[in-house]
């Protein structure tokens, strides 16, 4: 079970068109909700945090995604920004946008470069999964797939929750846990989110090797998570 509701540290962040309420209108399913929840710990400098929210905003909007997007059923998934760190201290920074298309996506991208970074310390993934498994939770749109894709460059720490737990309890709502492991000076990482972060049907480790490899392999990552959400899409 996730631990609590969604406070105030983890206050949703919107562009104001969308603050106002414009989900109304919107189909109540997406093929995919997809969480993406990025380390601000502090192993994280100013140049890296930047080159992190970059390569997010980069990914979302790149026409390999695009195109894997509008091949699934519904043409379209939910995606939210989560920082995570501090033991029990993840954010969510951007709150469900629905993405359709390039406007869409381009949307999405600027409310990502735009967020403030939240203050984080050390490595909780535990907590970040809970956080993030309670935000899918919340989603206003329903899916039958369900993700949180989670990148850091450090194995967990100091979870209030650990990660085992956290990781099975996820699994248990039907919520797959994927990985980037950013390994830079850290070699190894990938088989220790391998071993200790993903769960969940077809769940894999993506691996960065280091901070400005970060984009590429994201957009690679959420190419084969569309796809997997999509049947018959190609993710060559």
């Amino acid at each position: 079970m996730t631990r609590g509701r969604i406070g105030r540290r983890g206050a949703l962040l919107l562009p104001p068109a969308l603050a106002a309420g414009s989900t109304a209108a919107q189909p109540a399913v997406v093929d995919l909700l997809l969480v993406l929840a990025i380390d601000a710990s502090g192993s994280i400098d100013a140049d890296e945090f930047r080159l992190q929210r970059e390569g997010c905003a980069e990914a979302l909007t790149h026409p390999a995604v695009l195109s894997a997007i509008s091949a699934g059923p519904r043409a379209s998934i939910g995606v939210a920004l989560v920082e995570w760190g501090a033991p029990g201290g993840a954010a969510t920074m951007v709150d469900w946008h629905r993405v359709i298309a390039a406007a869409s996506a381009g949307v999405l991208a600027r409310a990502v470069l735009d967020a403030p970074r939240s203050r984080q310390s050390w490595n909780a993934i535990g907590d970040a999964l809970d956080h993030s498994a309670a935000l899918i939770a919340q989603a206003p749109w329903a899916a039958s797939e369900r993700v949180i894709d989670l990148s850091g460059d450090a194995p967990d720490m100091r979870s209030l929750h650990p990660v085992e737990g956290a990781r099975r309890a996820a699994a248990a709502q039907g919520i797959v846990v994927n990985a980037l492991a950013i390994e830079g000076g850290r070699p190894g990482l990938t088989r220790t989110y391998e071993e200790t972060v993903i769960a969940g049907n077809g769940a894999f480790v993506m691996t960065a090797e280091r901070r400005g490899d970060f984009a590429r392999a994201l957009r690679a990552k959420l190419i084969r998570e569309i796809a997997l959400a999509s049947p018959g899409t190609q993710t060559g």
